[in-house]
């Protein structure tokens, strides 16, 4: 059996591994690499043939596992994309915004290179017609489903518990005449994350690929979290600001408009203006509130936050409406992608907020190097945004706390209950945290372990 690092290798995205066992080649998760140079990564060609893979298994929705999967189709991909419900159903939508951002960004750069007499056409790295094109090859399972494909191969996803449907995946090869099991983490949410359920546990494996994009940190705790939000919002409206939150449109969004819903029916806030300028929310939330089967037990008797009983909530659909929040100076809480600041709504709102101190920027994810978003957090004075250098006054608040990923002691939890010693293969962190959560794996748990590199092939 031979396994393929060929994404989310010392870095956090593109998450892509190919096993290939007894003619039978597997793909878990094809995803987009985001940061500097991000077009450039994503451009280059597959390291395998797509026309030869069998089957594609997919760990969530998010772009960074899921992004590639129209140029994969459109390169020659034949087989079945197996996800569960949830994760087919919110790919269809991401792919679909994805692919509508490559279109209208290929048509920007073309016409201003019109403009500067250079007449060069560019070309989106896929369009609307081909993530249409993805669909029809994907199946849907249930998590704890077991499933076999060719040459005894067996598999099943578990509940991962970072976005709806968001799962971890066990696959039992054979190895001669014994059996050997893979686990592939996916991205494991950290306990208690609002709305979804908590992760399912693996009791044994001989090898794990385990994620690690906060393997070298603790979150604070929720209550802390929250309690630091309340200051910030108060704070903020106090000095007659408004309050920018760039979010990932799928789970994020959801995370925070449960979570401010919650807070204003316990008075600790009073009634808040919400917008949330994304589309692609907008129809998220629909699918989240269409698979309450998802749901922790909180969740499933609270879920209300479309409703005005917390706040007025408002989801824009057009650009017209986007346009409106930038006439209100205060008051409000504007959520808007991308999550990392790279693109996306949120830059528009940056463009009209972020110079002025009585404003403030809550960040509730991870940003990655290279991303506006890390730029901000690490303390920049200005940056460029939409092609003018602008000066960053807005005060900056970093809530680890309701990040969807689990931290240290949680990815150290979730592998101490595998009972039999896997060896174990660190991904889908930047480099230097990868190597901490590696020593650390050594030291807390005893097990043996990897950092593997970008396209690196491996014997198991």
């Amino acid at each position: 059996m031979k396994i393929r690092f060929l994404g989310a290798a010392r870095v956090v995205t593109g998450s892509c591994y190919h096993l290939i066992t007894d003619g039978l080649q597997i793909l878990v998760d094809c995803g987009m690499y985001q940061g500097k140079n991000a077009d450039e990564v994503n451009r280059q060609p597959f390291q395998f043939d797509p026309g030869q893979i069998d089957v594609l298994l997919l760990t969530h929705a998010h772009l960074d596992h899921s992004g590639l999967l129209p140029k994969l189709v459109a390169d020659g991909f034949k087989g079945d994309i197996v996800a569960t419900a949830g994760t087919a159903e919110l790919v269809e939508i991401m792919l679909l915004d994805s692919a509508h951002i490559q279109e209208r960004d290929a048509e920007w750069m073309t016409k201003k290179s019109f403009r500067a007499g250079k007449d060069q056409i560019y070309q989106p790295l896929y369009t609307e017609e081909d993530a249409k094109g993805v669909m029809p090859f994907v199946k849907k399972v249930n998590y704890m489903e077991t499933l076999q494909l060719k040459s005894g191969v067996r598999y099943r996803f578990i509940d991962a518990g970072h976005i709806l449907g968001s799962g971890s995946l066990e696959i039992w090869l054979n190895n001669g005449d014994e059996e050997k099991k893979i686990v592939f983490s996916g991205d494991i949410g950290k306990n208690d994350n609002p709305i979804i359920n908590d992760p399912q546990h693996i009791d044994n494996a001989n090898y794990v690929v385990v994620e690690s994009t906060y393997g070298n940190r603790l979150h604070r705790g929720v209550e802390e979290s929250i309690e630091e939000m309340v200051q910030a919002i108060k704070n903020t409206f106090k000095k007659g600001g408004n309050v920018l939150i760039p979010a990932f449109s799928v789970g994020r969004t959801q995370d925070i408009l449960y979570i401010l819903n919650r807070l204003v029916k316990q008075d600790r806030l009073p009634k808040l203006n919400v917008y949330v300028d994304s589309p692609l929310a907008d129809k998220a939330t629909k699918i989240y509130m269409a698979h309450p089967e998802y749901f922790d037990a909180e969740a499933l008797t609270a879920f209300k936050f479309r409703s005005n009983e917390g706040m007025n909530l408002h989801f824009t659909t057009s650009i017209e409406e986007s346009q409106k929040i930038n006439r209100i100076k205060s008051g409000a809480i504007i959520i808007a992608g991308s999550g990392m600041c790279d693109g996306g709504r949120i830059q528009h709102h940056f463009k009209h907020n972020i110079w002025r101190p009585e404003c403030s920027i809550i960040f509730t994810g991870f940003q990655v190097k290279g991303t506006l978003g890390r730029h901000i957090i690490d303390g920049a004075k200005s940056a460029r945004i939409l092609g003018e250098e602008m000066a960053i006054r807005a005060k900056t608040y970093t809530i680890g706390g309701f990040s969807a990923h689990a931290d240290q002691k949680e990815l150290l939890e979730w592998l101490g209950t595998i009972t039999n010693r896997p060896k174990t293969f660190v991904t889908h962190g930047e480099e230097s945290v990868s190597l901490e959560f590696e020593k650390v794996i050594q030291e807390k748990l005893g097990l043996e372990t990897y950092v593997p590199h970008k396209g690196e092939e491996l014997e198991i």
